[in-house]
């Protein structure tokens, strides 16, 4: 068992010796043929680690990013011949899985409408793509998913899991190319070399994650997270919702309701006494998303409710909050609760325009009644329509 052991240990060794040079500017060619032996068999688990490891010795999000493709390239034939036991209907994974089929196909009319674009440039075949480019939006709730479940569940069975956010950048990624996108072939001329550049960027977005999602992150997956949590996690997906797909039924799924925690009693709130039902109902009826954070940087939990801004799910409570955050904003998040738990302040504003909306985002220091830090408020709100709100109203009117 030693020998296995220190086996691993000395191939680990190699490998990040390897990807160290490569993050470094060291000569790539030299790089790999000095450790080819190694690089040729690499597993979907060394990967993680690799990269993991890299992270945690300091290398910038940023820096590990941008080398993520190029160490995946030298790793790619043997993640590619890695063989795993794909799951069957039933299972979370498999619908992802059948997401990705479905969006390869969209790639795929992409590209050959975009070829016809470039060779007529007639109007029709530009409302294709942007019909197409339309269609491809649907794809973020395969991200969403991984984002707010899978990754959750990653992140407490398998320790090295810090790479993930690197994942979650290039998601990231492809909503700009969209967005990008969108602004090009709705402008009345045509960039051609900057719509063909900004393509390319898609491309080189979409089809490497699907790979990096199948031969790394998923076999990691399958084999670390406790058989029972994948019913879990299949039912948490079907608030996010399926893209392409026939949603999948959802499983039996033991739920603790709010009955089990009123058969206690009521709950006094010092200005109120309330059955534990009321507050979730109050809570989910105010038209504002709430998530809360306690002392340990830990979400315990957020508001539903139709009105919800920013999707939620379960898999998120007890997570840690700067693993909820991409690596270009997680240091915001940081700033925030460390000046709330330092005491030098007790909230931060912020506003947005998304999707047409005006977003109001405010986080507000939760203090005992002796000043000490319990943990951060985040309350997000639509005010579109009180932005909008001019002169007085008095009397009741329907609408």
């Amino acid at each position: 068992m030693s020998e296995l052991i220190n086996n691993q240990n000395d191939r680990l060794a190699h490998l990040l010796a390897f990807a160290r040079g490569m993050v470094k500017g060291e000569n790539g060619h030299q790089l790999v043929l000095k450790y080819k032996a190694w690089t040729d068999s690499v597993t979907p688990f060394e990967a993680m680690v690799v990269l993991d490891v890299l992270l945690k010795e300091g290398v910038p999000a940023e820096t590990v990013k941008a080398y993520v493709p190029k160490i995946i390239n030298v790793f790619y034939k043997s993640l590619k011949d890695f063989t795993w036991e794909k799951p069957a209907a039933g299972h979370f994974m498999h619908y992802l899985m059948e997401e990705n089929r479905a969006v390869e196909r969209i790639m795929d009319e992409i590209k050959t409408i975009s070829k016809a674009y470039f060779a007529n440039e007639d109007s029709a075949t530009r409302r294709q793509l942007r019909q197409k480019i339309e269609e491809l939006k649907t794809y973020e709730l395969h991200y969403i998913k991984k984002e707010n479940i899978l990754f959750s569940y990653i992140e407490r069975a398998f320790p090295d899991y810090r790479c993930l956010a690197i994942m979650w950048s290039f998601h990231d990624d492809f909503r700009r190319s969209l967005k990008i996108l969108d602004n090009i072939l709705a402008s009345e001329q045509v960039d051609r070399k900057v719509f063909s550049n900004e393509l390319g960027k898609l491309f080189f977005v979409v089809l490497p994650i699907i790979f990096r999602e199948e031969q790394i992150v998923f076999p990691v997956a399958m084999r670390a997270i406790p058989p029972h949590q994948w019913n879990e996690m299949l039912e948490e997906s079907h608030e996010t919702g399926w893209c392409y797909i026939t949603p999948p039924s959802s499983p039996t799924a033991t739920k603790a309701t709010a009955d089990t925690a009123a058969a206690y009693g009521r709950i006094d709130l010092e200005t109120g006494i309330l059955l534990p039902e009321q507050i979730k109902w109050i809570l989910n009826t105010i038209p504002v998303d709430v998530t809360f954070i306690d002392e340990n940087d830990e979400v315990k939990y957020f508001s539903g409710g139709k009105h919800r801004i920013f999707n939620r799910s379960k898999a998120i409570i007890g997570r840690k909050v700067q693993n909820c955050h991409p690596p270009e904003s997680v240091h915001v998040v940081e700033e925030i609760v460390n000046a709330f738990k330092d005491g030098s302040r007790d909230n931060a504003d912020f506003w947005i325009t998304l999707k047409g909306r005006f977003l109001h985002i405010r986080y507000f220091a939760v203090r005992s009644e002796a000043g000490q830090y319990q943990g951060t408020l985040e309350v997000s709100q639509d005010v579109t329509e009180i932005r909008a709100l001019e002169g007085e109203r008095r009397l009741l009117e329907w609408k």
